[in-house]
């Protein structure tokens, strides 16, 4: 069964960090979540003064987060002596697992800043794993490349095709693509049946599924249910990111960083976070 569009949505304009600015596509009032992803950033913006606070050192706990740069350079640090700098087409995963405290800087004061930051939750068995740091260069992305010049960059999990993205996910294996199709051409990867997925376009416009319905730029889709994602770009050439994975479907209690599953475990998050137990 091929997937459809359920819902679309452009998201919501915010700021988080120190004033950084972005447009919230998941984790907000229209969609609270779409397990198991919690939450999902776009930030792009040639103007530096939307960016240039970045995100100081601030805690995690019981999720995993992933930063794809698109177009600009941002500087990780934690306390548990990881460090990286992200670069156009890197990626970095984290899991904060049972604590970490990290920061995201801008290593440019002007320029374009353009990418993604995607949460991840964890089931309630992993909530407490030790925290872990993951960082790609841009060549360490795999890029599968068609017959027709379109051409995927797979970050984490498996295409159809066999290739295979460096992220190590042991926890709930997602899939997450950035492809790019040539203008009027058609894009299909196999997914779990009941996976939740969505689709956003950077550039261009696609038609999704039989239905054929339009998703235009700087929108998201929801999909439904279906275990073929299948696309068609429009009259030029279209950029999307596509994710899926499997819903844990558990309950989730929330505040601020920290995604648990009980209130008396976000409590025990606060307090080991102020006895400086991450």
């Amino acid at each position: 069964m091929i997937k459809e569009i359920q819902q679309i949505t452009r998201g919501k304009a915010t700021s988080d960090g120190a004033g950084v600015k972005m447009t919230r596509l998941i984790g907000n009032s229209e969609i609270d979540l779409l397990d198991p992803f919690l939450m999902l950033d776009f930030f792009g913006t040639e103007n530096p003064e939307d960016y240039i606070g970045g995100f100081p050192a601030h805690p995690h706990r019981g999720f995993e987060t992933m930063t794809y740069m698109i177009a600009g350079h941002m500087r990780h640090e934690d306390n548990h002596g990881n460090s990286g700098l992200l670069k156009p087409g890197g990626i970095q995963w984290m899991t904060a697992g049972k604590g970490i405290v990290h920061s995201e800087m801008p290593e440019q004061v002007s320029g374009e800043m353009r990418g993604f930051q995607l949460w991840i939750n964890l089931p309630s068995y992993a909530k407490m794993t030790p925290a872990a740091y993951q960082d790609y260069e841009p060549d360490a992305v795999p890029i599968e490349t068609y017959a027709d010049s379109s051409q995927a960059k797979v970050i984490v999990g498996k295409t159809d095709k066999g290739t295979i993205g460096p992220v190590v996910n042991d926890f709930v294996h997602p899939l997450f693509m950035d492809v790019t199709l040539v203008a009027g051409h058609h894009w299909s990867q196999t997914v779990n049946a009941t996976d939740n997925s969505f689709i956003y376009v950077i550039d261009g416009q696609l038609r999704v599924g039989e239905q054929q319905k339009t998703l235009n730029q700087g929108c998201l889709a929801i999909l439904t249910a279906g275990d073929t994602i299948d696309l068609q770009a429009s009259n030029e050439a279209s950029r999307f990111i596509v994710a899926s994975a499997q819903p844990i479907n558990e309950p989730i209690a929330r505040h601020g960083p920290f995604v648990m599953n009980t209130q008396a475990e976000i409590k025990q998050a606060i307090e080991d976070f102020r006895q400086g137990l991450f």
